[in-house]
């Protein structure tokens, strides 16, 4: 296929080689040449503004910060929505408000342009191995159409229902991870304080049945106290707030998501927004003797 893709982050750049190394046709743009610098030594072809991409392009595939970024990127000047012909796909595997992605898939279907909000869990490392997950928002048949690049990319696909829909699918995912996250953070603490071993606690956790990819990974980061960014913290604190927006606007009592968005608010405040979210440890060592 001929599949445009912006955004070539961590994890952007291994999704798009993955698409090139799997025979598909792939064209990039970036707001920074250098970002797109290795893919095209590798056979992707370069395009000077999102529009260029969205009218060589099949499919488009974006993977960017917020709401605005990718509300920029289809209605800006030389924007996708500029480019794209009738018929072309536009795959938004982001994470931002259900509302956006509503919103998008709206302005596209007056131009005969299909939508899929496919947001993913997995990581950077989920990234690199192509063993990411995948929930979908939009029609089943632009689902269809798109499936054999979702293949390349990510072991479970999942069509969760209309569009926006995979964007409350990630928002929930946000919410049971990070409160993980910050569960064992306090574990950790709460052992530290009767100086125990962290190591030996984690361990023995993870034979139980509070084992969790949370504590797996979490847990060792922070018993070495390697706080530096697997997934910078500021990107959780960011899903946090499109999460309570959405308790809010609906009137959702979540009150441990609450919680610890009021934890994610003070790691933050404490500068380490592009350090790891087991920083949420370290928030915890602040503010407890």
């Amino acid at each position: 296929m001929k599949v445009g893709f912006i955004g070539l982050g961590v994890m952007g750049a291994p999704m798009a080689g993955h698409l090139l190394a799997a025979g598909h046709e792939v064209a990039v743009w970036a707001r920074r040449p250098a970002a797109a610098a290795a893919l095209v030594e590798a056979g992707a072809m370069p395009c000077a503004t999102p529009a260029a991409l969205a009218a060589r392009s099949e499919v488009v595939i974006s993977i960017v910060t917020a709401s605005a970024d990718v509300e920029a990127l289809v209605l800006g000047s030389d924007g996708l929505a500029a480019g794209f012909a009738s018929g072309c796909i536009h795959v938004d595997m982001s994470t931002i408000a259900p509302e956006t992605a509503r919103q998008l898939a709206a302005h596209y279907l007056q131009r005969g342009v299909g939508w899929l909000d496919a947001p993913v869990s997995g990581g950077e490392q989920g990234a690199r191995d192509a063993t990411l997950a995948i929930m979908v928002g939009g029609e089943a048949a632009d689902l269809a159409r798109v499936q054999p690049l979702f293949d390349v990319l990510g072991k479970r696909t999942v069509h969760v229902g209309p569009a926006g829909a995979g964007q409350v699918a990630k928002a929930c995912n946000q919410m049971v991870l990070v409160a993980a996250i910050q569960a064992v953070a306090e574990a950790m603490r709460l052992a530290a304080a009767h100086g125990v071993d962290l190591a030996a606690v984690r361990h023995a956790l993870m034979g139980g049945s509070a084992a969790s990819k949370a504590l797996d990974i979490m847990g060792q980061r922070m018993v070495e106290r390697d706080f530096s960014a697997g997934i910078q913290a500021r990107l959780h604190h960011k899903d946090f707030a499109i999460l309570m927006h959405e308790a809010c606007v609906r009137g959702l009592p979540l009150p441990i998501a609450a919680q610890v968005w009021q934890q994610l608010n003070a790691l933050m405040a404490c500068g380490w927004g592009q350090d790891d979210t087991a920083s949420l440890l370290r928030v915890l060592e602040r503010t407890s003797p």
